[in-house]
């Protein structure tokens, strides 16, 4: 019969497959993703956007509260333009996010829901939709991308620098006056710990 501590280490090594590669499906929905728009941009003449590390931290703040909404024809790509979500805790995102640090003078938040992620529809809810302007537009240089369930966010920024920035939801204006807000531990956090009980279990 097997041990409990047999039982412990199952158990840990399930966790910490599923914290493994959950994170990597859903880095690879990003890269491609910025590489298909950056596609997109160079059919037009445009630069490629460039990774920001700040951009990409606000874009998973923003997928994690959507993360549990349903996809409908009112929301993502498929509201009117104007009528995105309002993000009330947007201020302490920002904070959150180093925003002091960013090097950026405008932020565009565009969301967009596709069930299961496939990449090609993704694509299409940026580039088909009222979205494709802020692709369009020149000044937007750094993005940022993240992606839970079937919810996926583009953060577009530029490379002006500024003591604040001003920011878009799909269009529409957002505070900007920061507020604490504590950090939220990432799946890398939650590997490590597992992977602390596991070597103190194996060596106990």
């Amino acid at each position: 019969m097997a041990s409990p501590r047999c039982h412990l280490l199952v158990l840990l090594l399930l966790q910490l497959m599923l914290l493994l590669f959950h994170p990597v499906k859903s880095h690879d929905e990003e890269e491609t993703l910025l590489r298909d728009i950056n596609k997109y941009r160079a059919s037009l003449n445009l630069s490629p956007l460039t990774e920001n590390k700040d951009a990409d931290c606000i874009a998973e703040q923003v997928a994690d509260q959507f993360e549990k909404q349903p996809c409908s024809n009112t929301t993502g790509a498929n509201s009117a333009p104007g009528a995105e979500i309002q993000l009330a805790n947007y201020p302490a995102i920002l904070h959150q996010c180093h925003l002091n640090t960013i090097n950026t003078k405008d932020v565009a938040i565009i969301p967009a829901c596709v069930p299961n992620l496939v990449p090609t529809l993704v694509l299409s809810n940026f580039t088909g939709s009222h979205y494709s302007r802020y692709l369009k537009d020149s000044k937007y240089t750094e993005a940022g991308i993240s992606a839970e369930d079937d919810w996926i966010v583009v953060v577009l920024t530029t490379n002006a620098p500024v003591a604040a920035a001003g920011t878009a939801v799909g269009g529409n204006s957002v505070p900007r006056n920061p507020t604490n807000s504590a950090s939220k531990a990432g799946p890398s956090s939650h590997l490590l710990s597992l992977f602390l009980v596991l070597v103190l279990v194996l060596f106990s």
